[in-house]
């Protein structure tokens, strides 16, 4: 009786051996599967992922004091030949008699902005002052296009604290200052930006000057030769 038990036992011993290593069997390929199966699913991700392509390098052109009666047409026809949007800010001043040039930066898809109505420098006078000079550019933009527009750059860079609480508008600087009104000269103008360019900067040039219409084109195909993707300002600026 006891044999008999000690072969059960030894039986049913062997049975659970013999289950356990076909459970890891068949653990295992269940495991190997899944790995082939998932590895294959990552490695194809992976490679989709890499076959994307990458988002090109973004810089805005810029344009302040215009429109220019004789300039800023010069520089629109090569905008539009070369498929480029900039942005341009406009002194209400120079606005009075050239309405037409207004509406055609608007329809060839340029963002425009305001640059104070006399050029002032808005930290130097009153606030009321200051909220006027930006109003009456404002309106004078908004009774050509129908839209008011929501940046504005201050000349000089002098933005008043706390003026955009009563002027409810976006401040634009930049960081490539080409100084193209006061060496009126191609290769100092393409010198500085070729040194001080990069992704998202923001290029601040003018276009009452010939020799800036001028830059501004070397400068386009330059850095389009070199990937960068021209964009007006707002597409830089967190709104």
């Amino acid at each position: 009786m006891m044999n008999v038990a000690f072969f059960a036992m030894g039986a049913f011993s062997d049975m659970k051996r013999s289950v356990c290593i076909s459970g890891i069997l068949v653990l295992g390929i269940c495991f190997c599967f899944l790995c082939r199966y998932f590895g294959d699913k990552t490695t194809c991700s992976v490679s989709s992922q890499n076959t994307e392509e990458e988002e090109p390098p973004k810089v805005a052109l810029t344009f302040d004091d215009g429109p220019n009666r004789e300039y800023t047409p010069k520089l629109l026809d090569g905008l539009k030949e070369r498929n480029i949007q900039a942005s341009f800010f406009l002194m209400g001043k120079n606005i009075e008699g050239n309405e037409k040039l207004v509406q055609r930066i608007q329809e060839e898809g340029h963002l425009i902005g305001n640059h104070t109505y006399n050029h002032v420098c808005l930290n130097q006078i009153s606030d009321r002052q200051a909220k006027e000079e930006i109003e009456k550019t404002s309106n004078k933009i908004y009774e050509i296009t129908g839209e008011y527009p929501v940046f504005i750059r201050p000349p000089f860079g002098e933005w008043k604290k706390d003026l955009e609480l009563s002027v409810p508008m976006f401040p634009v600087f930049w960081d490539v200052d080409t100084l193209d009104w006061k060496s009126k000269n191609v290769s100092q103008v393409l010198r500085i930006v070729d040194r001080q360019v990069h992704e998202d900067s923001i290029i601040l040039m003018h276009d009452g000057y010939e020799t800036s219409v001028k830059a501004a084109f070397e400068i386009i195909d330059r850095l389009s030769a070199e990937g960068y993707e021209f964009v007006t300002v707002d597409r830089l600026l967190i709104l």
